[in-house]
Formats: C-alpha cells, sequence, structure tokens
C-alpha cells in the first residue's frame, strides 16, 4: 500500500512538471506558433538577431526549399515548419485547355498537379528532417501573380502542426510528419481569381478558420483533437484574406473576424455575435490585433481605415460609439500587417515602401511616410522585436529603429525575394525566400 502511494506522488509530482514545462515552453521566445507569432501582433517576446547580415555575413545556414510557397514558417524550439506547394510535371485530365494562360489580372493559372507539402526544418543546422505529402492534385482557381498555391501559414500549439492549404483543406500532423485528421471545405472563389491567404487560429481546444469567399461565407470553430466542426456560422461577407483572432476579454473568449462589411466579436464556445462595427474598406487583408484592451483593425484598400475599439465597451453594434476609441484615416496598409510593439503601431503604405509610426494609445502619429530607401513595394509583413523593425522585399531586408523617431539601422542585401513575413526565434531571423529559407544568427 505504502508503495502504491509512493508511486501516485511520483506521477503526480511527474505530471506538475511535465506541465510547468509545456508551459514555460509556450512562452519561451523561442517560439513562433502562429504567423504573427505568440501574441500575434507581428512582435517577438524577446530575442537579438543581427542588425546587419547578408549571403556572407551573420549566415547560420540557407537550405533551398522545394515548390513555391509564401507561407511564414512557424517555429517550436529547434524545429522549423514550412509549408510549399511543389509543380509535378503531370498535366491534370481536369484542366482546360487554356489553363496556364492566365489573364491580366490573375495570370497564375495553372494545368500541372501539384504536391502539397508540409517540411520539417532542424534550426540548428538548416537540415529538412521530413517532409509530408498531404495532398497530391490540380489546384482549379488562379492565383495572383504575386501570390502561391502555398501562401496560408500553419500554426501549432507544441503538440500538434495545423497546415492550412485553404482550397487542399487542413491537415492535423504530429512532430514526426504523421497526418494525425484532416478536413475539406471544398473550392473558394475568391474576389478577381486573386488567390487564397488567410491562416487558422489555435486557440485551447479550438481552431478556427476564416472562409470568406464569393461564395458562401462562414467561420469554422474545430475541435483541435478530432478535427469536427464544433460549431459554424454564415457571414455576409464576400472576399477577404484576413485571419481570425482569439483573445479574453472580462472572462469571456472572443473569437474576432476583420472583413468589408463588418468586423465582428463571436463567442468561442458558441458562435454568437457579441458584437459588430463597420468602417473598413474592401479586400480585408490586415488581422486584428490586441494589447491592453485595446483591439485594432485597418485596412488600405482603396481608402484607408483604422480602428482603435475598447474591447470591455464592446458589446452589440459599436459602430459610432463611445467603444471606437479612435480612428485614422490616412497611410494605412492593404497586404501587409501592423506591428504593435511597446504602445506604438507601425505599418506601411498601402504596398508601398513608406512606415509609419503612430500612439496606440491617442492614435497620434510620431512619424508619418517615412521612405524606406530604395524599397518600392513589398508584400511581407515587419516583424519587431525589442528597439527594432525587420522588413523583407526583394533582394534586401531593411532593419529600422523602433520608437518615436524615423531612423535606419542597415539596409542588407540578400539574395532571393520575399513574400512571407520575417520570424524572429530567440537571436535567430528566419526568413522565407521565393527559392531558400535563411537563418541569420551572431557569429
Amino acid at each position: 500500500m505504502k508503495q502504491r502511494f509512493s508511486l501516485q506522488i511520483f506521477l503526480s509530482v511527474l505530471l506538475i512538471i511535465s506541465c510547468n514545462s509545456v508551459f514555460s515552453q509556450k512562452k519561451s521566445p523561442d517560439n513562433w506558433t502562429h504567423w504573427r507569432g505568440q501574441m500575434h501582433t507581428g512582435a517577438a517576446i524577446k530575442g537579438n538577431p543581427p542588425v546587419e547580415f547578408s549571403e556572407t555575413k551573420n549566415l547560420k545556414w540557407k537550405t533551398d526549399i522545394p515548390g513555391k510557397g509564401h507561407a511564414t514558417p512557424v517555429v517550436w524550439g529547434d524545429k522549423i515548419i514550412v509549408q510549399t506547394a511543389v509543380a509535378t510535371g503531370e498535366i491534370s485530365p481536369e484542366a482546360p485547355e487554356n489553363a496556364g494562360e492566365g489573364s491580366r489580372m490573375a495570370p497564375n493559372q495553372t494545368n500541372l498537379i501539384h504536391e502539397f507539402k508540409v517540411l520539417m526544418v532542424d534550426r540548428n543546422t538548416g537540415n529538412i528532417l521530413w517532409e509530408t505529402l498531404v495532398t497530391r492534385e490540380w489546384p482549379r482557381e488562379n492565383t495572383h501573380e504575386l501570390g502561391s498555391w502555398a501562401s496560408n501559414s500553419p500554426c501549432t500549439d507544441g503538440e500538434r502542426i495545423y497546415a492550412w492549404f485553404g482550397s487542399r483543406g487542413i491537415y492535423c500532423l504530429d512532430f514526426d510528419g504523421n497526418i494525425i485528421w484532416q478536413r475539406n471545405f471544398g473550392q473558394m472563389q475568391k474576389h478577381m481569381s486573386f488567390g487564397e491567404g488567410s491562416s487558422p487560429f489555435v486557440y485551447k481546444d479550438k481552431i478556427f478558420i476564416q472562409w470568406d469567399h464569393e461564395g458562401d461565407s462562414f467561420l469554422f470553430a474545430l475541435d483541435k483533437t478530432t478535427g469536427e466542426i464544433d460549431w459554424q456560422v454564415e457571414r455576409d461577407e464576400g472576399t477577404s484574406w484576413s485571419s481570425p483572432f482569439v483573445t479574453e476579454i472580462n472572462g469571456h473568449i472572443q473569437v474576432i473576424t476583420s472583413a468589408t462589411n463588418q468586423v465582428r466579436a463571436y463567442d468561442y464556445y458558441t458562435g454568437e455575435v457579441i458584437w459588430t462595427t463597420t468602417g473598413l474598406t474592401r479586400n480585408v487583408i490586415p488581422n486584428p490585433i490586441y494589447a491592453d484592451g485595446i483591439l485594432y483593425v485597418m485596412s488600405g484598400f482603396r481608402g484607408s481605415a483604422l480602428q482603435a475599439i475598447d474591447l470591455k465597451k464592446a458589446k452589440g453594434d459599436i459602430t459610432g460609439t463611445d467603444a471606437v476609441l479612435w480612428t485614422y484615416d490616412k497611410n494605412t496598409p492593404y497586404t501587409p500587417q501592423p506591428v504593435l510593439m511597446n504602445g506604438k503601431l507601425y505599418f506601411m503604405r498601402v504596398n508601398n515602401g513608406f512606415l509609419s509610426c503612430i500612439d496606440a494609445k491617442t492614435g497620434e502619429p510620431f512619424y508619418e511616410n517615412e521612405r524606406l530607401g530604395d524599397i518600392s513595394t513589398l508584400y511581407s509583413s515587419p516583424t519587431g522585436v525589442n528597439d527594432r523593425l525587420y522588413i523583407a522585399a526583394e533582394n534586401v531586408v531593411m532593419v529600422i529603429k523602433a520608437g518615436v523617431t524615423f531612423e535606419i539601422l542597415a539596409s542588407n542585401p540578400v539574395d532571393d525575394n520575399f513574400h512571407a513575413s520575417p520570424v524572429i526565434a530567440g537571436n535567430d531571423l528566419i526568413l522565407r525566400g521565393f527559392n531558400s529559407l535563411y537563418c541569420f544568427s551572431k557569429e
């Protein structure tokens, strides 16, 4: 009896240690769990990647990645997870004869079957540890000339990997590359065939997917263990590319979505709408971001819109109420996401190389429309850590001083083009280019 009691105590202690270890790892700066990081603000918890780097300076490793994909990688400890779409030489019998000819607005069509893959890369060496083929099919939809058929980023909770390929479906894998479950929602019909790009959000026991397109739009809540649909709600929305965001306020968990017709908050457990507001532009891409009780939503297609919302006051239709603390109507981004860091919002103008910084509490600008050297256009999003921002474009990665005064710290040449966003894990800067995966770290 005494031995049995001792064994129970031992197992209980072991469980506590294990849970504490997992909890501490989830808060580790070595993790980048979603496409905009652990805090979902585009800022790392902490870290010290190099300010100056190149193909020959502070390069820890560089690894060629097969296929094409603009999905931002995620990181858990010493593992990097990457999604890609690899064209085969096999023409699909389903493809029409003119597939591949394209059009003015969406020239990226294909008649080739593609292999959709998830890769795990060793963060220390750059070696590809495994690659899992999740599906092999012909992508029916066009994608924008600047897009890819693997632009949706994965996410992870440290136990499983959730790889989302849009019209190809979502795949849950373990860290050995085995597929645990999968679910497909059908074929999306994006506005002007601009392609897909929204990413999933995992929180507690659920995964959320924002399915906004020109057909019937939904928000899906999946059980992360089984992939079964816990609930789904219809959305009166056309195409958006924004990703959902989850936070807890006043003891209630809200799932928040940005889109053209409305910004909405849903109850985590039931999908019931908690509050709504209007005022964004068309073709919404930036995600909702949150800190210190304030939610920020923005868009920048054919207009500029930014709203700061006090979530403690938000209930029902909050359009024009005091729940909207302030608004800002110029220089907001179209494709790039903002960065929220140390009480400041940093964002690009449309898709151009001009940066603004405003006070996140008041909306007052510290500086506006500062030019990023020779960068004319970019489609990746800035990433912040401590006292600096990293901004990746074609053949260059710029490092900007964070704070109230604009200053370029470095303009670093890199032989690749970047639509995926920089990832910061500890002292490593991880960049997914069109051709290669880079890791820069101080020598």
